[in-house]
């Protein structure tokens, strides 16, 4: 609900459980054409209808979306802040954004859409552009130095430990989270996320979790896998893998290949890849913790749960299974260059790959893609007994926690500026314009429980088969008993970074053996957990796991 018809409704007499009921009995509220329901039906009729408009903006398969489409949700999205915000309020301001420009999207669209809040309010936005690659080390970088150069920046949920316990971000003031509806945020995203010490610093625009796409034309009766079913568990997918090795994929004519590993780093982020393993064999459902042990901040990336996920990588290597130079794909590769090319049976991403599939000119694959939540293990590894259990186990891996929009306190001593800062990011976290950013190429992927309304997705172009099985797998991998997510720790970069590092070498032979490998990554984090401070770190992966 928009801010301003909010506060209309409570001044008319409405209650919170008026507004519930209301909102929850469609029927009912559309008999009262006067009175505080009635002006609800009348604005829920209004939202609706301006979704369905964006949605249409260009149009599921009707190619790439461009500029001029990003600056025309942006407009038709300004609601919220002409709410809040003056014509001009912000003539004067100038702001500095740091963000993505991967795949030329995140900050590119966020140039689109914040055109018409600068064009409106008055303030001027100037833009740093990191590459995913480049990001851990340009923020490591301006913090240890105390050079923050930026007001706004995009950041995920992990950061918050490095950024927020240092002091470097302002606080949310209470009308952005009533503008940005924040209670709309899927369980899992919720506070204590977004949270350090009991206050607010993020506006959530991306719901991150890695799923299971796979080409359906490479499973069922005379497929060249010869698997009859799609694979549930990473031993099945490996086996794929190798079945299809020397045969020619069905939908081009090229070369199969099964799952695609990325091989290469990512700053960081690629060790969320080898994550997707592990997190079925070590993530165990009587115990929260599973990157470290909780009471010592001893690695388990070294316990029998990580070598067998760094062994099944290290399998289809020694079988050739993989694409030519596998050991040079990162995951954008993987992703945009491999699997929505046209090569590739199968990969974890995040929903990137969904949203592409159907609406990027780059993407062949859309008529024949599917998903699930990541494969599970035939046994998991209990940490506890330090002894494996034959059982079926399933982790989703929540990695990142997703992107956000976080204001830093470089504004916090100049209220008109701050004010602007927050009304711009606010205007990227918005409803509305949330579900364009799902629905489309973006960088980012479902995350409130407003975009799973099938209908909306359906009216937008997307047939209802593959939205109900996309966006099934995202909820299913969100609410997951078992869902492997990870700490908001100082450091947690410096961790995946250099476990990056040691996996490289580990694929390259530069190791002798898996356990080898993981014992180099076991070493070099028990050194940054010293020199961060064990008894600190120990106390808030506690906290990060609710324990």
């Amino acid at each position: 609900m928009k801010t301003g018809i909010y506060d209309q409704l409570m001044r008319a007499g409405a209650t919170r459980r008026q507004l519930l009921k209301g909102a929850a009995s469609v029927a009912a509220v559309a008999a009262a054409s006067t009175g505080p329901l009635g002006m609800l039906t009348r604005q829920a009729s209004a939202d609706a209808a301006l979704r369905a408009q964006i949605l249409q903006i260009p149009g599921v398969g009707k190619g790439s979306p461009t500029d001029a489409d990003w600056q025309k949700v942006g407009e038709l999205c300004l609601g919220a802040t002409k709410a809040n915000v003056a014509e001009g309020e912000f003539a004067g301001v100038e702001l500095t954004f740091m963000g993505l420009n991967n795949q030329n999207l995140h900050n590119f669209l966020f140039r689109g859409f914040l055109k018409p809040w600068e064009a409106y309010t008055g303030a001027k936005i100037n833009w740093i552009d990191l590459a995913q690659a480049d990001y851990n080390a340009r923020l490591q970088q301006s913090i240890a130095t105390g050079t923050v150069d930026f007001d706004i920046i995009e950041m995920g949920a992990p950061f918050e430990g490095d950024t927020a316990s240092k002091g470097l971000l302002d606080e949310m003031p209470d009308w952005v989270a009533t503008q940005i509806e924040a209670d709309d945020l899927v369980g899992y995203l919720k506070p204590p996320v977004g949270t350090w010490d009991g206050k607010s610093y993020r506006i959530t625009i991306d719901g991150d979790c890695h799923t299971f796409a796979y080409r359906k034309d490479y499973f069922g009766d005379g497929s060249i896998t010869g698997m009859a079913e799609v694979p549930k568990f990473w031993d099945d997918v490996n086996a794929a893998s190798i079945a299809v090795k020397g045969k020619t994929d069905p939908l081009t004519g090229l070369p199969a290949y099964g799952f695609l590993d990325p091989l290469k780093g990512w700053g960081g982020f690629g060790f969320y890849f080898l994550e997707d393993r592990a997190s079925a064999y070590a993530k165990h459902p009587d115990d929260k913790a599973w990157l470290f042990d909780p009471d010592t901040m001893k690695p388990r990336v070294n316990n029998p749960a990580f070598v067998q996920a760094i062994q099944d990588v290290m399998d289809l290597i020694a079988a050739g299974a993989y694409p030519p130079d596998q050991i040079n794909a990162d995951p954008g590769t993987t992703a945009f260059q491999q699997f929505l090319a046209g090569t590739g049976a199968a990969l974890t991403w995040w929903g990137d790959v969904g949203s592409n599939a159907r609406t990027s000119d780059t993407s062949v694959v859309g008529d024949v893609v599917g998903f699930s939540i990541n494969p599970g293990a035939k046994k998991v590894y209990n940490s506890k007994t330090s002894a494996w259990e034959e059982k079926e186990n399933f982790a989703p891996n929540m990695a990142y926690i997703g992107w956000g929009v976080y204001v830093t306190s470089r504004v916090s001593s100049d209220e008109k500026k701050r004010k602007a800062a927050w009304s711009a990011a606010a205007h990227l976290g918005g409803k509305d314009l949330s579900l364009w950013t799902a629905a489309y190429p973006s960088g980012f992927q479902p995350y409130r429980q407003s975009h799973f309304n099938y209908d909306e997705w359906e009216a937008a172009g997307y047939d209802r088969a593959f939205i109900e099985d996309y966006l099934g797998s995202n909820a299913d991998s969100y609410n997951h008993p078992n869902a492997a997510i990870e700490p908001r720790i100082p450091g947690i970069f410096q961790y995946y970074s250099v476990a990056e590092d040691e996996l490289a070498k580990g694929f390259a032979g530069q190791y002798k053996s898996a356990q080898e490998t993981a014992d180099a990554i076991a070493a070099a984090w028990e050194k940054i957990t010293d020199q961060i401070g064990r008894e600190s770190q120990i106390k808030l992966y506690k906290a990060s796991l609710g324990m």
